[in-house]
Formats: C-alpha cells, structure tokens, sequence
C-alpha cells in the first residue's frame, strides 16, 4: 500500500507541501480550520464549560444540605471553576495551534494537509484515491469536508485526529475540518473532481446538517472509478 504521510518539511519550497509542484499542476484553494470551530465542534469547550458550572453549583447546593461553613463551600466550588477555567484555556489553546500549523490544498490533481500540532505531517490524497466526499454544514454556511478512500487505503485515526469525520474509526475518513464558509471549497474540489474524471459530476456527494434541519444532497462527487 502507497505511504500517504511524510515529515521532511520543515522548510516548505511552497506553503503546505512538501515539495514544489510538478508541472501542470496548480493550486486551487488553499484555507485552514477557523479556532473558534474546532473549539466548539470538535472540543466541545462550550459542553466542558458548562460541566464544570454545574459542577460548581451542585457543591455549594451540598455543602449547604451538609451543613458546611460558606468558606468551605466557597472554597470547593472555587477549585472546580477554577480547574474548569484551565481545561477550557487548554483546550482554547490547542484550537489556536491546529488553526496556526494547518494548511489544507486542493490542486488540480490531488489534495494535501499539512496537519499536527506536535508532530507535523503531510497527508498527500490523490484524486485517483478519493471514492467520495460529503460535505456537513450548518445554517451560517460553516462546515467540514470528509474525503472516504477508496478501498485497501487507510490511515491512522490518531495520526489524523482531528481531521476526521466523527464516528468513523474502522474507516477513517480524513477531513478538511472546520472551514468558514465551506461552499467554496466543495465547489472548487467538486469542479476538479468532475474533471478528473472526464465524465462531469455523475454522482452526488451528501451534504449534512449539523443542525436540526433536514439532510440535503447537492451534486458535488466521487472521482474517477
């Protein structure tokens, strides 16, 4: 099986890749993770925050059940926030880092991400490897781009989280998380899909809502057979 992940490229000759481009290939759009969505959606800070508040409140609701002094109750419910406030800048932290040190291409002939916080590796996906993609996106038009292989390649889950689709561990589907305004880049991607394939958009790629709306299909596609 093709070795999709290389490491040598600390100085990039071209933003996010690890190599200049051959010839006739171009760059079609290029963009990274917004922070405040991968902090969101794919932390869930909003969910932890609100954990440790009612953590907070369930101890000064018992300590006064118990009968405790209010420094004591004041004190326990003060650590909890306290080590809430921490997880949560932790984890704001590490959503700025993937925002900073990601870089997703889309070519006219494959696509490329340049990931990883602590470990920093390129997953090169050409579009001959690509069975499909599927779009998810909420109703402000953000959203993220999930790429299933064809089958007999697979990658590391841990490698590539978080840029993955939620919920698929057997076959990991690498992702173009997080993006601002996704309809650009599945349009570009669809558009050179299609034309890899030399048969125009012949099949459909699902577009998800993260909301509580219906599912709607749009016709963006799967590479060439």
């Amino acid at each position: 099986m093709k070795q999709f992940v290389t490491r040598e490229h600390d100085l990039e000759p071209v933003a996010g890749l690890p190599g200049r481009l051959p010839e006739g290939e171009h760059i079609v759009w290029q963009g990274r993770p917004n922070s405040k969505l991968v902090g969101s959606r794919i932390l869930k800070m909003k969910w932890i925050g609100g954990y440790f508040v009612i953590l907070a409140l369930w101890a000064i609701i018992a300590g006064f059940n118990d009968g405790r002094t209010v420094g004591g109750i004041l004190f326990s419910a003060g650590v909890l926030a306290l080590l809430g406030m921490v997880l949560v800048g932790l984890l704001e932290l590490f959503a700025w880092g993937v925002e900073r040190t990601t870089l997703y291409t889309i070519t006219n002939k494959r696509v490329v991400m340049r990931i990883g916080v602590a470990l920093s590796v390129t997953l090169n996906l050409p579009f001959s490897q690509i069975a499909s993609a599927a779009v998810e996106k909420d109703k402000d038009g953000n959203g993220s781009i999930a790429l299933r292989l064809n089958p007999g390649h697979r990658i590391s889950w841990l490698m590539q989280w978080p840029h993955t689709r939620v919920w698929r561990f057997a076959e990991v589907e690498p992702s173009l998380i997080c993006l601002h305004k996704v309809d650009e880049a599945a349009a570009l991607l669809a558009n050179q899909l299609s034309i890899f394939a030399g048969k125009g958009i012949s099949q459909r790629v699902e577009i998800l809502s993260s909301s509580n709306d219906n599912k709607v299909e749009r016709p963006v596609v799967a590479a060439a057979d």
